[in-house]
Order: structure tokens, then sequence, then C-alpha cells
């Protein structure tokens, strides 16, 4: 019998830099493929899975504006890049013989599919690990709010938010060893102090459709499935 769970369908938001590893640039495979058993574990707990992962390790769209370029075509450039590690999860979830769809905000059909919201939930009630790239199509918004607007289009139960520590601090941790850690936070805390775990549109999203928000640390193997259990080391963010 299947791990108990209270979520039924999830979203789990991935940032660029998760799919790292140790590299300063690009993907890691061994990281790619631990992600992918952790999904896995997760499918088969009987969760609806569906994932957004971010570009950062590519290109980041504010970093090429810093640079001089003009911000929406390098906003245009960092979805292309999602769509890269989009792939890329894909081949490392159906190696381990779990079905996936892509589904792009910017169409090209010769890779994948385009976004279309019922497909999307037909897919993910076959079974399916659905994985939305190229944000929300648009520039000038970030991956983040892609996730908290799928999370809520798809009636998620949950946005995981998957990044490199064990939850929301006070400050980056790896930078300073005072931060404080948070086990619960409201909406309102995160947009008031200015914690730094999601912008502050995806918050707003997430607060007015009463969608909670779990972070915990992707990079330790089995927390997506300990997190989904209730158990392990997380954040939970939502309207107290």
């Amino acid at each position: 019998m299947p791990d108990q769970t209270a979520y039924k369908r999830v979203l789990l938001k991935l940032s660029g830099e998760a799919l790292m590893g140790r590299r300063e640039f690009g993907l890691d495979n061994d990281t790619v493929r631990a992600i992918a058993v952790d999904i896995g574990a997760v499918v088969a707990m009987q969760v609806q899975v569906c994932v957004v992962i971010g570009g950062g390790n590519i290109f980041r769209g504010v970093s090429g504006a810093a640079a001089g370029m003009e911000r929406a075509q390098a906003d245009y450039m960092g979805m292309l890049a999602t769509v890269m590690n989009a792939l890329a999860m894909q081949s490392a979830l159906e190696g381990r013989g779990i079905p996936t769809r892509v589904q792009s905000a910017i169409p090209m059909s010769s890779v994948c599919e385009p976004y279309i919201r019922r497909r999307a939930e037909r897919h993910m009630e076959k079974g399916r690990v659905v994985i939305f790239a190229a944000g929300t199509g648009n520039p000038f918004f970030t991956t983040d709010t892609a996730a908290a607007l799928r999370a809520a289009e798809m009636m998620c139960d949950v946005l995981l938010k998957g990044t490199q520590v064990d939850g929301v601090y006070s400050a980056d941790p790896r930078r300073n060893p005072d931060a404080r850690r948070y086990d619960q936070l409201s909406y309102h805390d995160v947009l008031a102090n200015d914690l730094q775990v999601m912008d502050a549109a995806a918050i707003s999203l997430a607060r007015e459709n009463g969608l909670p928000i779990l972070v915990f640390n992707i990079r330790a193997p089995g927390a997506f499935a300990a997190v989904m259990r209730g158990e392990g080391r997380f954040t939970r963010i939502l309207e107290t």
C-alpha cells in the first residue's frame, strides 16, 4: 500500500540552479536523476504531480537586462532555457518509467505540447507528470509567479518550493550562521519582512487563491516524499 498523504495533486517548483549540482552553470545529470527519483517516489504514493522549472542555470533574463540587453528579449531567452531544463527532466523521469508530458507557454510543437489547461489536467488524472515550461509565456514575470499561476489553474492542493536549504530563513543561512529559521509563516509575514523565498507576485497570487506553500530542501534525498507525509524539515506558508 502506498504511503499516505493528505495531498492528491501538487505542484513542485524547481529553480534552474537546483539542477546544477556542484557545477557553476548548466545541468548536472546526477542531480537531475536524483530529483527524478524523488518525484517518482511521490508519484508512487498516487499523488498527481506537475512541475515548473526555472532556467537560471542557463540564462536569467534579469541578468541579461542588467548587462544591457533589452529586458523583454532577455526574458524570452530565459523562457527558452526553462524548456531545455524541462526536456532534461522529462528524459530523466521517463528513463525511470514515469510517463510525462512537457507543456510550453510558448508554442513549439516539434518538441512539446502547447500549454492547455484541460489537457494538462487529463494527463495528471492518467498518472502522467506534467512539466510546465516557458514560465507564463510573458516577459517580466518570474517562474515563481508561473508556479503559483499553474498551481491555481490546476487546482493543486499545495505548491512546493524545492530550494537549497530546509525552509525559509531570515537571511541566507549559507552566508549568515545567525539566520533564523521559520517553521510556519503567513503570506503577510513573507511580504512584510521581504523574505526572499518567492517574489511578491507569486505570494500574493497564492494568498488570493488560498494555496499553501511548503518550502524544503530538494537536495536532501527523499525530502519531497517526506514532506508529502508531513515529515522532515520544511516551512509552511499559509493564511493564519
